[in-house]
């Protein structure tokens, strides 16, 4: 079992930043492909980034390419999502996962194709 626990979330005006912290503890979460989703109110969850379980790999929503980042640590068991110029259609509950697959398809982005998921952290950016 993996568990898997999100922080860094809060309140920013739009163009500003944050940065999520998804900590793992349990089984060690190197040897699984990490995920970030997000849920706005009245709308379905959607993906955001992957990276894969060796970090040499990560993948994008087009909405989020060149304003987030995805990286891990391995070695604390922790994954990050860096996001710069926030916007207010970025504001929603946000999740990681932790999944193992064959990375190079379309399950990277499948929420369903990730085992282990955390309770979320609200991001909500202001106008």
């Amino acid at each position: 079992q993996v568990q898997l626990v999100e922080s860094g979330g809060g309140l920013v005006q739009a163009g500003g930043s944050l940065r999520l912290s998804c900590a793992a503890s349990g089984r060690t979460v190197s040897s699984y492909h990490m995920g970030w989703f997000r849920q706005a109110p009245g709308k379905e969850r959607e993906f955001v980034a992957a990276v894969s379980w060796i970090a040499s790999s990560t993948y994008y929503a087009d909405f989020v390419k060149g304003r987030f980042t995805i990286s891990r640590d391995n070695a604390k068991n922790t994954v990050y999502l860096q996001m710069n110029s926030l916007k207010p259609e970025d504001t929603a509950v946000y999740f990681c996962a932790a999944g193992s697959f064959y990375w190079p398809t379309t399950s990277r982005s499948n929420g369903g194709a990730y085992n282990y998921w955390g309770q979320g952290t609200q991001v909500t950016v202001s106008s």
